[in-house]
């Protein structure tokens, strides 16, 4: 019996803390009534009450291990991360919004062309009547509202910018297969039509960018999907002259062809249309 609570002493000290607390629960004082009745088992009994406890902590020091790294695993970032998160896609919007405008410019097809004959409209005395060289097969037939900016002398032989995916119009009786671009001034006073560089020949397509992006231009877009996306009248009111009189996108992407820059004449920060 002695020998039995030396045990019994020698396994409570060498366990402290947790065991010690379960040591001292219900199991064990089962084993004490257990003792009393059958002392040869009490010291199994209590060995094996000790492994119960022992793996019953190491559990639950587990499942509190896996708790928390799991509460680390699912935290929100923090407030600094976010704000970046936020401020990188603010600032991306409008480096997308800049990009969709000038790839709507460069779906209209807008050509070098060379008016080969000019008259007065017949049935409107504000319009114009030009045959244009665009380098197609026939000259495009475009009515212009410029006889009271341009004389019609001027015309004649005139280097162009014509804007040539349109859906015809029929303008008192003459069907308008394009439009001649032109500068204006703020009060519409003044009307300048759009200068190709020299070298430019009828044909050659009239883009927004750098040099290197005439390798990446798109198709033209058909006159239909122009007119039913309202692709000019998004990108019109973004046209302008800079201060030295080239034609640009934004006051950013300069209107071009292969020889170089389309200019005004002498309308400096112009509205182009």
């Amino acid at each position: 019996m002695a020998a039995t609570i030396a045990v019994f002493s020698g396994g409570l000290k060498m366990k402290a803390g947790v065991l010690a607390v379960q040591i001292s629960a219900l199991p064990l004082r089962r084993e004490f009534a257990r003792f009393f009745s059958s002392p040869s088992k009490v010291v199994p009994a209590i060995s094996s009450s000790l492994r119960v406890s022992a793996v019953y902590n190491h559990h639950q020091r587990n499942r509190s291990s896996c708790s928390r790294l799991a509460t680390f695993c699912t935290a929100a970032p923090d407030a600094d991360t976010t704000v970046s998160t936020d401020e990188s896609e603010k600032k991306s919007e409008p480096q997308k919004e800049e990009e969709n405008v000038k790839e709507t410019a460069n779906l209209l097809d807008i050509k070098v062309g060379r008016i080969v004959k000019a008259w007065q409209h017949e049935e409107a005395d504000s319009l114009y009547v030009e045959e244009v060289d665009i380098g197609e097969a026939e000259p495009r037939i475009i009515c212009s509202g410029l006889v009271k900016y341009v004389p019609l002398d001027l015309l004649q032989g005139a280097s162009v910018v014509v804007l040539a995916n349109l859906k015809p119009r029929n303008m008192r009786g003459v069907k308008s297969c394009g439009m001649l671009l032109a500068a204006s001034d703020s009060a519409h006073e003044n009307v300048e039509l759009l200068v190709p560089p020299q070298g430019s020949v009828p044909g050659d397509r009239v883009w927004f960018g750098n040099e290197d992006d005439l390798e990446q231009l798109p198709e033209p877009a058909p006159p239909n999907k122009v007119q039913k996306k309202k692709m000019w009248e998004s990108v019109q009111p973004l046209l302008k002259t800079d201060a030295s009189g080239v034609s640009m996108l934004k006051e950013e992407h300069l209107m071009r062809t292969s020889s170089g820059l389309v200019t005004s004449q002498s309308l400096r920060n112009a509205n182009i249309s």
